[in-house]
């Protein structure tokens, strides 16, 4: 499995004065997954049909949101736990401590370590290979360029080095 990463500069706003440096951020490619691309993949690994996996798999969403609605946590054994955590405004004082403080509510998720990547992994499946997105684009390049015959043999690229000798600069 292979990530793509492209090299992005930031500054820590922390810090303005300090120089910036490039940080590695992971690539997101085409459309998300959904519901029926995750079930059509899931059918073709279980005896179950695509209706029956879409039911359950919308039934467990329902159950887990009624449950954390509740203010418990959703542990599913080998994947993770899903809970609600807050953005709250502090009080100077206690009594001042209320529900108004709460600005906003999400759900979270911790993997559990059966499913968070590894970067250790020696097994195949879970090996996570990253690839630079500016390499991946010089490669791109490179099998844009015209080849012509090379009369020792093989091909050329066109990039012999030579600047003064190619006609089309």
């Amino acid at each position: 499995m292979s990530v793509t990463f492209k090299k992005q500069f930031r500054k820590n706003p922390l810090k303005p004065n300090e120089a910036g440096k490039y940080y590695p951020y992971l690539i997101v490619w085409g459309n998300p997954a959904n519901l029926d691309s995750i079930t059509a993949e899931m059918k073709d690994k279980s005896s179950l049909s695509e209706g029956d996996i879409k039911s359950v798999l919308t039934n467990f969403v329902s159950c887990m949101r009624k449950e954390l609605y509740n203010g418990r946590s959703v542990n599913i054994e080998n994947f993770g736990v899903f809970s609600l955590s807050a953005t709250t405004e502090g009080s100077e004082d206690k009594d001042e401590c209320t529900a108004s403080k709460i600005k906003s509510v999400r759900i979270t998720f911790r993997a559990s370590s059966n499913v968070r990547p590894n970067l250790a992994a020696t097994r195949t499946e879970d090996k996570l290979d990253f690839v630079c997105l500016d390499k991946m684009l010089e490669m791109d390049d490179e099998k844009d360029k015209p080849t012509t015959s090379n009369p020792e043999g093989g091909t050329d690229n066109g990039d012999n080095g030579d600047d003064e000798l190619d006609p089309l600069g």
